[in-house]
């Protein structure tokens, strides 16, 4: 498994993580038996969030024994992000996750607290050692702007945002702005939401023919087209073990220059949208 390192002074980190939004929603047993497969696989980031339901609940129960092999993220809801509520919501995500400390805690996305007031309860909550980095999610460059203004170079680990084949957005000012700040960008629903290129379509086809070659699945061939730039991770999720091993796989996955270009040129990235895409 490829690694790439989180924010300017963090670890480095699986490429290729597991995301569990909706994974309390199906079979439970086969939801707990991915999560560990992935980490069997090298998958030892895994991301959750409050507002999904009770997954914290099944990553504890995946992660027991394992807790210090994983990068283990959540996020706060914008509504509970004031100093106190931030805190409050880390300290609940603990208990459930059955853990002492997350490794990054991520602000879901802009709400209507002050960021001074969220970025004050993430250093209370690194100085109480439950957090061990932070991060935001859904973030555009001005929103990045502000939050640089208000807690300096090197802070900020990583933003989490919408990226797909078939939704390119950040490439416009997103990725360029983290990279040139030292902030990872993570990819979520790399597979988009329920609309996954078909292989009888024309972009499709160009991403079936590479897959052939490599004589991998045209979703490992989007998860390696995804990290291609190198301050991109992407979370995936499964909902069995035999998803989990071939997104795993992904993470060894190279494309050559020319099929990056074909790719790039199946899938285009159309204009800067007027605000930033998000699930």
């Amino acid at each position: 498994m490829q690694t790439k390192k989180i924010g300017n002074n963090g670890p480095q980190v699986s490429v290729i993580g597991q995301g569990t939004w909706y994974l309390d929603r199906g079979d439970r047993k086969a939801a707990v038996a991915a999560l560990k497969r992935g980490i069997d696989a090298g998958m030892t980031h895994i991301d959750t969030a409050e507002m999904y339901g009770d997954a914290e609940l099944v990553i504890a129960d995946a992660i027991v024994g394992r807790r210090d092999e994983l990068f283990l993220v959540s996020k706060v809801l914008p509504s509970n992000a004031s100093r106190r509520g931030t805190v409050t919501a880390c300290e609940r995500s603990l208990k459930r996750l059955k853990t002492d400390r997350l490794d990054c805690y991520l602000l879901h996305w802009r709400g209507t607290y002050p960021l001074a007031e969220t970025v004050a309860a993430f250093d209370d909550l690194i100085a109480a050692g439950k957090i061990r980095s932070w991060g935001v999610s859904n973030f555009d460059t001005e929103d990045l702007d502000e939050l640089l203004d208000v807690a300096g170079e090197g802070k900020i680990a990583c933003n989490q945002v919408l990226y797909h084949l078939q939704e390119r957005a950040i490439e416009h000012a997103v990725i360029p702005w983290c990279e040139q700040h030292g902030v990872a960008v993570v990819a979520y629903s790399p597979f988009g939401h329920n609309d996954f290129p078909s292989p009888s379509s024309k972009a499709g086809t160009v991403l079936q023919s590479i897959a052939e070659k490599h004589k991998a699945t045209p979703r490992q061939v989007a998860l390696s087209f995804l990290t291609r730039l190198p301050s991109v991770l992407t979370i995936p999720k499964a909902s069995n073990a035999d998803h989990a091993t071939e997104n795993a796989a992904a993470g060894m996955l190279r494309l050559s220059g020319d099929e990056l270009a074909a790719l790039d040129a199946a899938f285009a990235r159309g204009p800067k949208p007027r605000s930033l895409p998000m699930l």
